[in-house]
């Protein structure tokens, strides 16, 4: 079943949602707030499919939250990095861990990461 469209919405939540509301969305912009930046590291870090992660990077990038910065090497490498946009998300980001820690969201106990 495919999930509701926010897009028609007047309401800057929903509008959000839209753009950083699919799964795995939050968690990369995690690990890009973290520093990681290139495909493999995203993919080693979540556990997300290729399909899927490619998919998330292009919506990005498709929304200016992301930028891709291509290497010309060989192998060719690319790499990906917020935009002042997605800098923007980061306090959002941080917002939500810090909540997370308060309520042990992750039933876990002690965060596993640590901002530093």
């Amino acid at each position: 079943m495919k999930a509701k469209s926010f897009s028609g919405m007047r309401c800057s939540v929903a509008g959000a949602l839209e753009m950083i509301g699919d799964r795995w969305t939050l968690l990369l912009l995690r690990d890009l707030g973290l520093g990681l930046a290139r495909f493999e590291e995203f993919q080693s870090s979540t556990g997300i499919a290729n399909t899927t992660l490619s998919t998330r990077l292009k919506e990005l990038e498709r929304h200016g939250v992301v930028e891709r910065i291509r290497y010309r090497e060989r192998p060719p490498r690319d790499e990906y990095r917020l935009t002042e946009k997605g800098r923007d998300l980061w306090k959002v980001i941080t917002a939500l861990r810090e909540w997370g820690d308060r309520w042990d969201a992750s039933g876990y106990g002690a965060p596993t990461i640590e901002v530093v």
